[in-house]
């Protein structure tokens, strides 16, 4: 059931959904997101957790692969029209891409979850796919936003978009993440219509998605921002509040990234 007059959704690179069920379902049932889309689920569709899910009030719809990449979207307001992989490459194996639709409270809403090549080592291969591929995701995302049907694309776009968006952006001055090549694909696509949902309401440094395991990253809070919330212009006529889940960060076997969320408006204005 949905909050009253708001659709909650949330994007969470989960870094092996077998490995943190347990603390899925404990932040399922203390936020209580709508829709979530997650992001490193490294499952096999046949092995992915669909009953254990369902027992907590979701249906799930999966797009995995062994041990690597692997997306989902887990939602209680059903899931309709599901379609995997990303267009453009039928030769493109590599689980990264899933989307559906939603229907709340007569509400339509195409959600999709994506999981962007990191793209290191560089110059080589891996970053030429990375490039590649987020090529091939502006193209569907111009295909998507010229429908009339509100979109939300959430997921580990393993970009930092600025330096506000790194705690030292100078260590990763040679990461693919923030390569001038990679920000400029992702400034395409949000410069053609989409808004970065969480800098519409933080515009201040100091706030990460993902901290290392390694080095006390997250004791010394060195962190970057690469979770995002990608709304079409009818999604973001809806968009009320965005935020991120940093506690999570904290818990036994935690992920490397938390939760990032928004709320969207059920009521027309």
């Amino acid at each position: 059931m949905t909050r009253t007059n708001h659709l909650r959704v949330a994007t969470w690179n989960i870094n092996g959904i077998r490995a943190r069920a347990e603390l899925l379902a404990t932040w399922l049932k203390a936020f209580q997101p709508d829709v979530l889309l997650l992001q490193e689920t490294k499952i096999e569709d046949a092995k992915f957790p669909f009953q254990f899910l369902e027992d907590e009030g979701y249906l799930a719809a999966a797009y995995g692969q062994k041990s690597f990449n692997g997306v989902a979207i887990l939602s209680r307001c059903g899931l309709e029209d599901i379609s995997c992989g990303l267009p453009g490459d039928p030769d493109d194996k590599q689980a990264r891409w899933i989307e559906a639709t939603v229907v709340a409270d007569g509400l339509l809403l195409r959600l999709c979850s994506a999981y962007v090549p990191n793209g290191n080592p560089l110059p080589g291969p891996k970053f030429e796919y990375k490039l590649s591929w987020m090529k091939r995701l502006r193209s569907h995302a111009a295909a998507l936003i010229g429908q009339e049907t509100p979109v939300v694309i959430g997921g580990d776009f393993n970009v930092v978009p600025a330096r506000v968006d790194a705690a030292d952006a100078e260590s990763i001055a040679d990461d693919a993440v923030f390569h001038p090549d990679a920000r400029a694909s992702w400034y395409r696509m949000v410069h053609s219509g989409w808004t970065d949902a969480f800098r519409l309401f933080h515009a201040d440094s100091g706030h990460y998605s993902y901290w290392d395991y390694q080095g006390g990253a997250w004791r010394r809070n060195r962190g970057i921002r690469i979770d995002h919330l990608l709304l079409s212009p009818t999604a973001s006529d809806r968009l009320r509040d965005c935020g991120m889940e940093r506690d999570v960060r904290a818990e036994p076997k935690p992920s490397d990234h938390v939760p990032v969320w928004c709320d969207l408006s059920l009521e027309r204005r």
